[in-house]
């Protein structure tokens, strides 16, 4: 209930518009992108809370340290090995299948502005738990953000991948010079489950 009113009050006052579709009405993976700014974590908290959606979201471990550790943990984070990167997608797939339900948030641009190509992770934990890829967006020329279609992996990477280009196509992110495109690594590979890197 007071996640609900911070919302209302966030998003009265915003210069951003709250828009797209609905909250998802199963548990999903739920895209963050473009990932261009620290203002990203802000936004999808405010429609996370807005729309009533449990989140979790996976973090570097830094930001885990110290006192803020069970502040972020509170707001729903996972902290990530980037030692291991592959060891979180076996614990969320675990966590999924015990029966916790929520919705994962992810972004697969990875780092603001420095990576060339998406990271995979989110697709591999997606057909291993059985779950759809909902497509938030933050597009800095409408100042609007929100979630987009809930889709269902085929399992062809590249026909997969194709469909979640067309609707990021006109999304610029926070910071628009910083945008990634969405592109794995390698999409025309796919073995063991995972395509390109983690």
């Amino acid at each position: 209930m007071l996640r609900g009113l911070v919302s209302r009050v966030y998003w009265a006052c915003s210069r951003w518009t709250l828009t797209g579709e609905s909250a998802p009405t199963r548990p999903t993976i739920l895209i963050g992108a473009p990932h261009t700014s620290n203002w990203d974590f802000v936004l999808m908290l405010g429609i996370a809370w807005r729309l009533g959606i449990d989140v979790r979201w996976l973090g570097k471990k830094s930001l885990f340290a110290g006192w803020r550790g069970p502040i972020m943990r509170a707001l729903g984070g996972i902290p990530v090995d980037r030692s291991d990167p592959g060891r979180v997608v076996g614990e969320v797939v675990d966590r999924i299948r015990d029966g916790e339900v929520f919705g994962l948030v992810v972004t697969p641009d990875g780092t603001r502005g420095s990576n060339e190509y998406w990271k995979s992770g989110f697709y591999r934990i997606a057909r291993e738990a059985g779950l759809p890829v909902t497509l938030g967006f933050v597009d800095r020329t409408t100042m609007t953000t929100g979630l987009g279609p809930t889709i269902d992996l085929t399992g062809d990477v590249v026909a997969d991948m194709d469909r979640i280009r067309a609707f990021y196509a006109d999304k610029a992110g926070f910071r628009p010079e910083f945008r990634t495109e969405p592109r794995l690594r390698d999409e025309t590979v796919w073995s063991g489950g995972a395509a390109g890197d983690e």
